[in-house]
């Protein structure tokens, strides 16, 4: 019967047998879940930060020839606010990759 294992030589979870953690252990290990924990919440707020802004109201445009997005964006702007900026928002309203119009081309510009 000396063969015979005792208990606190079985493997146990993950295989680790008797293992033990001292106080020093338990801490670093408590310390890295914390870190974990607060780092995903973190992630997930990050996620939600951005919520979708209030409506604009705009009015549609038919492009004449030689009109430009720059035109458009100078017409609406606010005091102050960079050119570019303004051109961005107008592209992303339109949903166009680029500042570039067509003459005959139909538009959505923010309501005076």
């Amino acid at each position: 019967m000396q063969n015979a294992r005792s208990t606190s030589d079985a493997p146990g979870f993950l295989g680790l047998g008797g293992l033990r953690l001292t106080r020093r252990g338990r801490v670093v290990i408590m310390a890295l879940v914390l870190l974990v924990l607060v780092g995903a919440g973190l992630i997930g707020q990050r996620a939600v930060a951005e919520a979708p802004g209030a409506g604009v109201e705009v009015r549609i445009h038919t492009v004449a020839p030689g009109e430009t997005m720059w035109q458009y964006a100078q017409s609406v702007r606010d005091a102050g606010e960079d050119l570019r900026d303004v051109v961005a928002e107008l592209r992303d309203l339109n949903g166009l990759a680029t500042a570039e119009l067509e003459a005959g081309q139909v538009v959505l510009l923010p309501q005076d």
